[in-house]
């Protein structure tokens, strides 16, 4: 199974690439969780929350284009249903257009009938983002501040 998350942000391809790979600012639209690695072929990616327990994800970068391409694996573990699912693969793809980008995630290489709960956050992901890069301020949906 394969979702496809498509977003008009305004901001440069290297601003959008922080965004996506510095801790700090991650976890200002990613549930308040920080998403580390050095974000090179063969490494490791992980993500945690000070208010969480563990570990709530995991996994493998497989490319690194800055400012446009990122893939990696994922492991969710932030509960025993969602890390029963295995592993999935998500995909950044940034495109400049005008003084803007267009990001697309794909979230793929799960299984038919997958939890929803691996691909069902994006849309406030991703409007966290848009939100924070265009006007620095941060989303109160529900999922932006489950652990911030």
């Amino acid at each position: 199974m394969e979702k496809v998350f498509e977003i008009y942000i305004r901001t440069t391809p290297e601003r959008l690439w922080e965004a996506i790979t510095d801790p700090e600012i991650r976890a200002k639209y990613n549930f308040g969780a920080e998403v580390r690695s050095d974000w090179t072929p063969g490494s490791e990616w992980k993500m945690s929350s000070p208010r969480a327990a563990a570990l709530l994800g995991e996994g493998q970068v497989l490319e690194a284009e800055p400012p446009r391409r990122l893939v990696h694996t994922m492991t969710a573990l932030w509960g025993e249903d969602v890390k029963a699912e295995g592993p999935s693969r998500v995909t950044w793809e940034i495109e400049p257009i005008g003084d803007s980008c267009r990001l697309t995630v794909v979230h793929d290489q799960l299984r038919d009938g997958a939890n929803d709960q691996l691909y069902g956050g994006w849309p406030m992901i991703l409007s966290g983002l848009k939100t924070w890069l265009e006007t620095g301020e941060l989303l109160t949906t529900p999922g932006s501040l489950m652990y911030g």
